[in-house]
């Protein structure tokens, strides 16, 4: 039995929903993912400079994107890795947090601004991470981005999967319903996680943006069908795509 394919043209409608990764993408943390990592690795008595914390250092750089959690099972994994992977998510987090409301934290040039452009065009604009709920909203509180977007997503709110699973992108679309086809949303971000999620999500745009963990051909190498080199220029990207893909008007009258 083969599956019906689906022929429908989507081509006249908006790409309104708009997914964005935050650290990296919109937020600017100064390396602030690797310095809690250290202080979290160091209570489970990794020793900084030690040849074990820079063989973890380099997994948490190649995994930027991902689920901290997940992250952590991974290093820690083996005889009583469960425990110690939780115990050394919450140092992280509380590292994390500690650094954020230390001041440490920016949003990056235009960030907001795009942010708000989009919503004016009439678009649905979510911000996800791969942080618990609890450093997300101390990172949204320190920015002053509670009421920005309608929307803010981390693993736990989309059953536990962090990237690059499918599964915030996916939630974002069945929560927000700013889309009846799941080609029509944007996901951009900063990390080759962020662009595996959305090509496994179905997302028509991937951007990846050049301010954060990963390079033009890390992004590109993952799926990205677009590097920009900030989060700025995604709000004309997505109008240029809408324009290039209108019925050309000429063409339309000769039909």
């Amino acid at each position: 039995m083969t599956s019906p394919i689906d022929n429908t043209d989507i081509s006249r409608d908006p790409y309104n929903l708009v997914v964005l990764d935050m650290a990296g993408t919109t937020v600017a943390d100064g390396g602030l993912v690797e310095q809690a990592f250290s202080a979290a690795a160091q209570r489970l008595g990794v020793r900084p400079g030690s040849d074990e914390h820079a063989r973890q250092l380099a997994y948490v750089r190649a995994t930027m994107g991902e689920s901290k959690i997940s992250v952590f099972r991974h290093l820690f994994a083996g005889e009583g890795g469960e425990e110690k992977a939780r115990y050394a998510n919450t140092a992280f987090e509380e590292a994390y947090g500690e650094l954020v409301d230390g001041g440490r934290i920016a949003p990056l040039p235009g960030a907001r601004a795009a942010v708000e452009r989009l919503t004016a065009e009439g678009r649905t604009v979510v911000l996800t991470t791969g942080f618990a709920r609890t450093t997300q909203d101390a990172i949204l509180a320190a920015l002053g981005w509670q009421d920005l977007v309608p929307l803010t997503l981390c693993p736990a709110d989309a059953g536990g999967r962090g990237r690059p699973f499918p599964d915030m992108v996916l939630a974002a679309f069945l929560r927000t319903g700013a889309v009846a086809d799941v080609r029509r949303t944007v996901v951009a971000g900063d990390t080759s996680y962020d662009m595996l999620s959305g090509v496994r999500s179905g997302a028509g745009i991937v951007a990846g943006v050049l301010t954060g963990a990963h390079d033009k051909e890390q992004l590109a190498r993952h799926g990205a069908t677009h590097v920009l080199g900030s989060v700025a220029e995604l709000p004309d990207l997505i109008a240029r795509a809408e324009a290039d893909e209108r019925p050309d008007p000429v063409a339309r009258a000769e039909a």
